[in-house]
Formats: C-alpha cells, sequence, structure tokens
C-alpha cells in the first residue's frame, strides 16, 4: 500500500509540473498512468478505466480552484464568456460520464488512446487554429461548452485541450483563453466527478476506498503533490525551451496513445 501511495504522489508531482509547464490539465497524464496503475493492482478490467476518468476529474476539482484564483488575480478570467460555456459545460459534462459508463472498459481505452494520439500529433507540429471572423455570441458558447464538457467528461480532462483552441479560434487573446479555459475546467471536474460517484456507488466490483468510480487513494496522493509541483512547472516554463520539451511530451503521448489503441484492437 505504501509504494502504491508513493507512485501517486509521483504521479501528481510529474502531472503538476507538466500542468505548470505546457498549460495543459495533468489529465493527459494521470489517466494513462492511472489506467496502468490499476491493471498491476489487479482491479477489475470492467471498473478501472472508468476509475482513472473519475479519479482524474476529482482531482481538478482542486487544482482548478487555486489556478481559478491565480488567474482572476490577475483579471484575466472574461467571465462574461465562462457563463454561457459553463452551463453548456455542466449538461455536457453531464451526459459526457453518461456516456462514458455505457462504453466497456477497451472501448473507452481505446476511445482515450484516440484522443491523446491527436492531442500529441497537435503537440508536435505546434497546429494552432486560425482565428474566425467574430467573437463568439452566447447560444454558440453554450454548444460549445455543451461539446467540451461531453469530451472532457468521457477523456478525464480539464478541458484546457479543447477551450483554449476554441477561444483562440474565436479571437480571444491567448492569455485571457487560458485563464478562462482554467475556470471552465471547474465545472467540467464539478460535475464529472460528482456524475461518477453518483453512477458508481453500489458498484460490486469496485476496490475498498472508492467513492463511486473515484479511488481515494490516487485521489489523495495526486492532489497534494501536484498543489505542490505546478509552481515548479510555471517557474521551470519561463526558463527550458518550451518548444522541445513539447516535442518530447509529444512523443511520451505518442507511445501511451499506441499502447492503447494497438493494445484494445488486437
Amino acid at each position: 500500500m505504501l509504494t502504491t501511495l508513493a507512485l501517486y504522489l509521483l504521479l501528481g508531482a510529474l502531472a503538476g509540473v507538466v500542468a505548470g509547464l505546457f498549460g495543459i490539465g495533468g489529465g493527459l497524464l494521470i489517466v494513462p498512468v492511472l489506467i496502468v496503475t490499476f491493471e498491476l493492482q489487479g482491479i477489475s478490467a470492467a471498473v478501472l478505466t472508468h476509475m482513472a476518468v473519475a479519479t482524474s476529474l476529482a482531482t481538478i476539482v482542486v487544482t482548478s480552484i487555486s489556478s481559478v484564483r491565480a488567474h482572476h488575480g490577475r483579471r484575466a478570467v472574461r467571465w462574461e464568456l465562462f457563463r454561457p460555456l459553463g452551463a453548456g459545460i455542466l449538461f455536457g459534462a453531464l451526459l459526457g460520464v453518461n456516456t462514458a459508463v455505457q462504453l466497456p472498459g477497451p472501448v473507452l481505452q481505446l476511445t482515450i488512446g484516440i484522443f491523446v494520439l491527436l492531442v500529441a500529433i497537435q503537440m508536435a507540429l505546434n497546429l494552432k487554429p486560425s482565428a474566425g471572423d467574430a467573437q463568439p455570441s452566447k447560444p454558440e458558447l453554450g454548444v460549445a461548452g455543451a461539446g467540451i464538457g461531453w469530451a472532457s467528461a468521457i477523456f478525464g480532462i480539464g478541458g484546457g485541450t479543447l477551450t483554449v483552441p476554441y477561444l483562440n479560434w474565436r479571437r480571444i487573446d491567448m492569455q485571457q483563453a487560458v485563464a478562462t479555459s482554467a475556470a471552465c475546467g471547474l465545472p467540467i471536474a464539478l460535475m464529472g466527478a460528482g456524475t461518477n460517484i453518483w453512477l458508481g456507488w453500489g458498484e460490486q466490483q469496485l476496490p475498498a476506498w472508492s467513492l463511486g468510480y473515484v479511488y481515494l487513494p490516487a485521489f489523495a496522493g495526486i492532489v497534494v503533490a501536484s498543489y505542490l509541483t505546478a509552481p515548479i512547472g510555471a517557474r521551470l516554463a519561463h526558463s527550458l525551451p518550451q518548444a522541445k520539451l513539447k516535442k518530447v511530451f509529444a512523443l511520451f503521448l505518442l507511445a501511451v496513445s499506441l499502447r492503447f489503441i494497438l493494445g484494445n484492437l488486437w
């Protein structure tokens, strides 16, 4: 148990550094590593992928609060954009969790693998959408939020990978896009984690110390360590060659994606 807890602390530390360094949520790292860790623990294949997604979302509840406070203190969050986005996100995240729990574990892993592959390609090639013609309307923001919330709840991420490019495309300044995306991570995580707890309640194949699909030992270790290391990643972002580091991280994501894609196709 102590060895497993140490692994969760290490995972949280790495997730915190990655989040601070690249400005993306730690879910891209947390979910794949938790899947492998849960497999090694002998947790049932029927629930371990759903547990990894749910636990990742639960950690984002905690980490996003400090992130939102920091961005709000700099007056960078566009709250008038957040409100319609957040409304759509709550609905989308609720739908996303209900979608994910209907998928068998291997199918969910395959879906996550394809998403991680697309993110790896985007990071390696530094692909960015060209700016749109105008800033978004409230109805459009609501629909976009629903899509972002749905996908994020399935993949166990805070949505920054999707929200920031969307807001950039709609001519929102990068600093404001990142800050507003950080605010959007909270409703994604709250609805996603809460729905996973509700739907997983009473599931017979879950291990001890589970709260619905959220695995509490992993949640605790990741939250504590990532809270301490996120500022380190943010400082490193200003002193290390980000372009090269992104390519290295993209290679890691590529390896992770192929492991899940190939492992669940054959």
